[in-house]
């Protein structure tokens, strides 16, 4: 089989993926992975370093977080990637070496909770020291390797310098790694359901600030957060539904009037003077100051 194929299948497989589960996977379907020519391709297995059977170099390589090795993510977007065990010539770090010299693409699974994981590709060995048992993996190299001109939304303008566009892709990096960590903690917490109509869909499922991240008080800590589907989210942060100190629910007076079907019926209206489902655990409740924060801004409207 070749391994160019399935690396690039690979890729697909995961961009696909993220359209429906926010970037966060779970280790069992990372270990089912996919089918390729009648073929089962694991993308993760019981060792950091994964290198699937008939392979010679790694698929991927892989973070836990009550791992045993300290890998850590420099300023620069340079992770620093302990080998397996002692023994530099280990077939695992053999494998790593060899992608080195080949500029061979990875995986990069970030462990973001117990058995969940962000997933960054693809990702390239730039370095290796055998005396350390550690090598380098550059985490943005598809970004820098896209265009030496990148348009930033964030602030509208066009980045054509490449220690610039270096920056904001590690900027991009670590936003994405504190956004995915404060969504699973907050879902996790309100057991993957929404707190206003109890669908449990995740793929449907979005970490909501209670306060706005512009705001000075909306910080993405768990205090600050709701576990809210799409439909209940954008409502939120559109000010058609409104969240008060006491957990009650109240739906705006004109959207309580309108007449539009079931959607509106049973997805708004019926929500207005009901108490949202509360997480487990009262440490985990909602910060009542932000959500009288966000209702007296409702109520202003």
């Amino acid at each position: 089989m070749n391994e160019l194929a399935v690396r690039i299948r690979a890729f697909e497989w995961l961009q696909e993926k993220n359209l429906i589960n926010a970037g966060v996977f779970s280790f069992a379907e990372l270990q089912k992975g996919f089918t390729i020519e009648d073929k089962i391709i694991s993308l993760v297995g019981p060792t950091g370093i994964w290198i699937p059977k008939g392979f010679k170099m790694p698929i991927s390589i892989r973070t836990s977080e009550d791992g045993p090795y300290p890998d850590e993510m420099s300023s620069d977007g340079i992770l620093t990637y302990k080998y397996r065990g002692s023994d530099p010539n280990h077939r695992d770090n053999r494998g790593l070496r060899d992608a080195h010299m080949t500029m061979t693409q990875l995986i990069y699974f970030k462990s973001i909770s117990k058995g969940r994981y962000n997933a960054y590709f693809p990702v390239i060995v730039i370095g290796d020291n055998a005396g350390k048992l550690e090598v380098k993996v550059d985490l943005t190299p598809s970004a820098i390797q896209q265009s030496s001109m990148f348009e930033s939304e964030s602030v509208g303008a066009v980045i054509s310098d490449d220690n610039l566009l270096r920056r904001y892709s590690v900027a991009m990096i670590r936003q994405r790694m504190h956004q995915s960590a404060f969504r699973e903690r907050v879902i996790t917490a309100y057991r993957r359901q929404c707190t206003i109509c109890g669908i449990k869909h995740e793929e449907l499922l979005d970490a909501a600030h209670i306060v706005p991240d512009k705001d000075v008080d909306g910080h993405p800590i768990f205090s600050n957060g709701l576990s809210l589907c799409k439909i209940h989210h954008a409502s939120f942060d559109k000010l058609i539904i409104g969240i008060s100190p006491d957990y009650e629910i109240k739906v705006r007076d004109d959207v309580l009037e309108e007449k539009d079907g079931d959607m509106l019926k049973y997805g708004l209206q019926r929500t207005n003077g009901k108490s949202i489902i509360l997480p487990q655990g009262r440490q985990n409740y909602p910060d009542k100051d932000r959500l009288e924060k966000a209702y007296q801004r409702f109520l202003r409207q």
